[in-house]
């Protein structure tokens, strides 16, 4: 199916919706507990289980307009399912938490081979739209994969030691952030070695 383009405000509500959707649930549900069963479950458990089919419900449906999904959107959904999965059926909020750390460690595992085969992997996601030189590609994926290794020992770190709300606002706040700033912080280099564009 060829990838088909869809408003900017729509792929930003399909990517982001969900995450503020766990966002709100959590803050009306955080000091409420629920039994189920004979269990009692926290509101971040109940938020869990809420976000887990928000977020497959909003891949399928940019799979529906688009016809092409990305390698993150995938690893994305299904890291999200499984490990909500077990922190639903174990009742352990922890599951959940740790799953940050498994994306953005799979991704920086995933750069660093491609350059250590000589190959700048981030170039076959982004080349259309970011016109870089091989140079270019070669930083930018060693800066990126750096930086999903900082993403993921930050998870670590706030989810190990710090309390349920620490982590929901990085989740929510704090990771969206940094990346924005990542980005705009490489615009001089991906200036640098822009290539131009063919044109049709």
């Amino acid at each position: 199916m060829a990838e088909r383009k869809i408003p900017g405000w729509l792929k930003m509500t399909l990517e982001l919706g969900p995450v503020a959707l766990f966002f709100v649930t959590y803050v009306l549900l955080r000091d409420d507990t629920f039994a189920f069963r004979g269990e009692e479950y926290s509101g971040f458990i109940v938020a869990t289980a809420l976000f887990i089919p928000v977020i497959l419900v909003a891949t399928a449906i940019h799979w529906a307009l688009t016809g092409k999904l990305s390698v993150m959107q995938v690893v994305t959904a299904v890291l999200v399912t499984v490990f909500g999965g077990l922190s639903i059926w174990l009742n352990d909020e922890r599951f959940f938490k740790m799953k940050p750390t498994m994306i953005y460690s799979l991704f920086a595992a995933i750069l660093f081979a491609g350059l250590w085969r000589g190959r700048s992997l981030l170039s076959y996601v982004l080349s259309e739209a970011v016109p870089l030189n091989a140079e270019g590609w070669r930083i930018l994926t060693w800066r990126m994969a750096w930086f999903f290794v900082a993403l993921a020992l930050a998870n670590e770190v706030v989810w190990r030691t710090m309390s349920t709300d620490a982590w929901v606002n990085l989740r929510t706040f704090g990771i969206p952030i940094a990346m924005f700033l990542f980005i705009f912080s490489q615009v001089a280099m991906m200036q640098k070695y822009q290539v131009e564009k063919p044109e049709d």
